[in-house]
């Protein structure tokens, strides 16, 4: 990722942007300093693209497993194609693994019941809520790329540093 020096060592420099791509995936706004806002909109365009190009490809399984009482079912499954694969480890690298959140008043057991299968919550988000999204926005208007926008709003109280808002379209 060729992102600008923002002023810091190159591995703070990685982990912020890092940490604001993962936030603004996961909550779809961010408000950051211009500068860091552009290095974030960079790098959360690549990260979807990749998913859009790749969200698509699976591969049907069937295997053959032994149910409780010792018989043996053929059963189903849909694992993910080689470049879907290969787009889901490239994003790890580039995104936080966040953990899915307790919603208010929500039991224990429902919570667990909810997210018993996910082992990856923010790449799971990626692939089936927001790549299947801009790439059907991508269908109807035509427009491939442009998934964040940067909306700046003006200086800081302190040290006068011009802030933005980045959000994802």
């Amino acid at each position: 990722m060729a992102i600008e020096k923002l002023g810091r060592p190159t591995k703070a420099r990685l982990a912020v942007l890092r940490n604001q791509v993962s936030r603004l995936l996961w909550d779809g706004k961010v408000e950051t300093t211009v500068a860091k806002a552009k290095s974030v909109s960079s790098a959360a365009e690549k990260v979807l693209t990749l998913a859009i190009n790749s969200y698509n490809d699976t591969v049907k399984v069937t295997k053959t497993i032994t149910d409780a009482n010792g018989n043996k079912v053929e059963k189903e499954f849909l694992n993910d194609g080689a470049t879907k694969l290969a787009a889901r480890r490239q994003i790890s690298k580039i995104v936080y693994d966040l953990q899915e959140q307790r919603k208010p008043k929500e039991a224990i057991a429902v919570f667990k019941a909810r997210t018993e299968n996910i082992a990856h919550p923010l790449v799971e988000k990626i692939f089936n809520e927001l790549a299947p999204k801009f790439a059907e926005r991508a269908k109807t208007t035509g427009n491939f790329g442009g998934y964040t926008r940067v909306l700046k709003i003006g200086q800081r109280r302190g040290d006068a540093a011009e802030m933005a808002i980045i959000d994802l379209i």
